[in-house]
C-alpha cells in the first residue's frame, strides 16, 4: 500500500524554519508541559509523520504538537484512525475551523430535528463543563508558547461557538448553564487576546464585545475581570491611554479584586502600564506600589484560573513595570524590572520571554550601553521573532533606534547584517 506524504506538515515546518530534530525537541518539551514528563520523540519520529507512515500520533503527542504549531492535527495533515486519507490536496487543506463550524452546526440542526421523534434531550452536566475547561487550559498553554497566532484566535472563537451550541443541545440546571456561558466568554476572551497580541485590533474589538455579553450571562467575575483588563490592554496598544485607564478601572472595581488581592495586583500593574503612556511617573509609582502590596497580601494557595499563572509569582507585575518605565523613558528602572521578569517567567512562556528580552535591549540602548543591547537583541531566536508580531515590531524599533544612536558603529553594522540575514530568513 502506498502512503501519502504529509504535505501540510512539511509546508508548516518549512514556513516556520523547523527541521525534523528541532520539531521533535519542541514537541517533547510541550509533552513535558502537559504531562510532567518530557516526550521521547526524535527526528525519525517526525520523518515518519512527514512520510505518512504515522498518520495519527498518540493523544499526548498530538495535543503537544497542536500547542507547538497553534493548529489542529487535521489541519497539519494528520488523518484520524478509521478515516481514509484524501488524495485531493484541496480537501486536505480545508480550513479546520470552518470545517468544524460546519460540522457542529450541521450536527446541532440534525439533533434538534431528530430529537422529538427519537428521544428526550440529553442532560448537560459537569462532564461537559470539565471538557470545555480542559480545552480552555490547552488554549492558555498554546498562547503562552506561541502568542498571537491567527490559528489560536480561530480555535478559541470556534470553541466559544461550540460552547454556545452545547446550550441548545439539551436541558441543564441554571448553574450549569451559567458555567457554559462562562466557558464561552473565556474562549472569546482568549480569541480577543490572541488578536491583540497579533496586532489585529479590529478583530479584537469584535471578540471583546461578544466576550463582554457572554460574561454578563455567566455572572463570572473572574472572566469579566479578564475581559475588561484585556480591553485596557487593547486600548493601550492602540495608543488610547484615556480609554485604557477607563476600561482597566472597570476591572479594578469588580468585587473579585476585594476578595482576592491577586486580581487587585494585576489590575494595579496594568494601570501602571497605562499611566506610563500618559508620562505620569508619580501615577506609575503609586500604581506599582499598590500592586506590590496586593501581591504580598494574596494567599498563594488559593485556586485561580490558568491565565493567572504569571501573576502568582510576580512575573506579570515585573513585566508591566518594565513596560511602564520604558514608556516613561526611565531606562535604568526598566532594565532592572526586565531582569527580574526574565528570572521569574516560566520556560514555556516563550512569547513573553522574547518580548521582555527585546524590551531589555531597548532599556540598555536607552542608557547608551550599545554592546550589551545588541548582544541582548541577538539572543532572541530569529524564528521566535518572526512568529510573534509584537516581538517583530519591538525588534524592528530597536534596529531603528540603534541606527539613529550609533549610525557609524561597527556594532550597528553587525546588527544590520544580522537583521538582513538571520531575521529576514526566519520571516
Amino acid at each position: 500500500m502506498t502512503t501519502l506524504r504529509n504535505a501540510a506538515l512539511e509546508a508548516w515546518m518549512k514556513e516556520h524554519g523547523y527541521s525534523s530534530n528541532s520539531l521533535a525537541e519542541a514537541v517533547n518539551s510541550a509533552v513535558g508541559d502537559l504531562t510532567g514528563r518530557v516526550g521521547g520523540l526524535d527526528g525519525s519520529s517526525v520523518r515518519d509523520w512527514k512520510a505518512g507512515r504515522v498518520r495519527w500520533p498518540k493523544s499526548a503527542t498530538r495535543l503537544a504538537l497542536e500547542n507547538v504549531t497553534g493548529l489542529t492535527a487535521t489541519a497539519l495533515g494528520f488523518v484520524p484512525r478509521g478515516r481514509a486519507p484524501s488524495s485531493t490536496p484541496a480537501a486536505s487543506q480545508e480550513d479546520p475551523v470552518k470545517r468544524r463550524s460546519f460540522i457542529t452546526a450541521g450536527t446541532a440542526v440534525t439533533a434538534v430535528a431528530a430529537a422529538p421523534a427519537l428521544a428526550a434531550p440529553r442532560r448537560i452536566g459537569t462532564s461537559d463543563i470539565e471538557r470545555l475547561q480542559r480545552r480552555f487550559t490547552e488554549i492558555i498553554v498554546s498562547d503562552h508558547r506561541h502568542g498571537g497566532q491567527l490559528g489560536i484566535e480561530q480555535e478559541a472563537a470556534a470553541l466559544a461557538d461550540e460552547a454556545l451550541a452545547l446550550q441548545n443541545s439539551g436541558s441543564a440546571s441554571q448553574r450549569v448553564r451559567a458555567y457554559v456561558y462562562g466557558c464561552a466568554a473565556a474562549f472569546r476572551s482568549s480569541a480577543m487576546w490572541a488578536a491583540i497580541d497579533g496586532r489585529r485590533y479590529k478583530d479584537a474589538m469584535v471578540h471583546m464585545r461578544e466576550a463582554q455579553a457572554l460574561a454578563e450571562l455567566a455572572a463570572d467575575l473572574a472572566i469579566k475581570f479578564r475581559i475588561w483588563s484585556h480591553a485596557g490592554t487593547l486600548y493601550r496598544h492602540m495608543g488610547h491611554p484615556a480609554e485604557a485607564i477607563a476600561a482597566n478601572d472597570v476591572a479594578r472595581n469588580l468585587a473579585i479584586t476585594r476578595r482576592d488581592p491577586m486580581f487587585a495586583c494585576l489590575g494595579h500593574a496594568r494601570q501602571a502600564a497605562c499611566h506610563g503612556l500618559t508620562g505620569d511617573p508619580t501615577a506609575v509609582q503609586r500604581a506599582l506600589g499598590f500592586a506590590q502590596d496586593a501581591l504580598e497580601r494574596a494567599d498563594q494557595q488559593l485556586p485561580r484560573p490558568a491565565w493567572m499563572t504569571a501573576v502568582r509569582n510576580g512575573a506579570e507585575l515585573e513585566t508591566l513595570a518594565l513596560a511602564a518605565y520604558l514608556s516613561l523613558g526611565k531606562f535604568e528602572q526598566a532594565e532592572s524590572h526586565a531582569h527580574r521578569s526574565l528570572a521569574l517567567l516560566h520556560p514555556q512562556m516563550q512569547r513573553d520571554r522574547a518580548l521582555n528580552t527585546a524590551r531589555l535591549a531597548h532599556a540598555q540602548l536607552g542608557q547608551e550601553d550599545i554592546e550589551p543591547a545588541v548582544t541582548t537583541a541577538m539572543s532572541i531566536p530569529p524564528g521566535v521573532v518572526a512568529r510573534h508580531p509584537r516581538v517583530t515590531r519591538t525588534i524592528g524599533e530597536f534596529g531603528t533606534r540603534l541606527q539613529a544612536a550609533a549610525p557609524s558603529s561597527s556594532l550597528t553594522c553587525a546588527w544590520n547584517e544580522y537583521a538582513r540575514t538571520s531575521l529576514q530568513n526566519a520571516a
